[in-house]
């Protein structure tokens, strides 16, 4: 991991992870992630929020990291919503505050981005589209909800093993406030412990 992005890890308090409704919804996760361990098989986690443009990625971003840092294998995190937009520019530049490292593949109405949370790390890609674009898997994934309005608007996910609700508030509610730059490093930081949370939980 890249020493900025280690700091901000240090700092999650994933052992502290509040609310029982949300560690309810995060077990459902849990054990998806767990009974796929066990079996050896891939792990594919599909984020998905109406207009994959923030809590969507950041959740599939953590996710990815937080799996790598404990060593999970065989995890693949996409992202997806029910249309496709663009991925919102403070969502790249609160995860690069916090130690990512982001480069930008293609420009456009629909920039695609290499995130990277370390050197040698395969590049996680992020763009806007569908939950159910080429680019993510068809079958023996789980959805995870990050909104309410996804999670409304979509009952069927065709092809995922488990659909899971864990939905977060939505940061841009803060977009164009002075506030702005606060509110996403603080949601950021809330999906990155849970994500931590999960994944600590999972045993070899």
């Amino acid at each position: 991991m890249y020493p900025r992005l280690s700091d901000t890890i240090a700092q999650l308090k994933w052992d502290q992870f509040a609310g029982e409704e949300r560690k309810a919804a995060s077990q459902l996760l849990i054990d998806f992630i767990q009974q796929k361990v066990t079996a050896g098989q891939p792990v594919n986690l599909n984020f998905i929020c109406t207009h994959n443009s923030r809590r969507s990625h950041l959740a599939q971003v953590w996710a990815q990291t937080a799996a790598t840092y404990f060593k999970i294998p065989y995890v693949c995190c996409y992202s997806g919503g029910t249309e496709e937009t663009a991925l919102f520019p403070q969502v790249a530049e609160t995860l690069t505050a916090q130690g990512f490292q982001i480069f930008t593949i293609a420009e456009g109405d629909n920039p695609v981005y290499a995130i990277k949370h370390s050197d040698n790390a395969v590049p996680m890609i992020g763009f806007s589209k569908k939950y159910d674009s080429p680019f993510n898997p068809s079958t023996e994934f789980a959805a995870i909800m990050t909104c309410s309005q996804a999670d409304g608007g979509c009952p069927f996910i065709a092809g995922a093993d488990k659909r899971i609700p864990l939905p977060f508030e939505d940061p841009k509610v803060s977009d164009g406030t002075p506030q702005q730059t606060q509110v996403y490093e603080q949601r950021s930081l809330q999906i990155a412990t849970a994500m931590f949370y999960v994944f600590h939980t999972i045993r070899l």
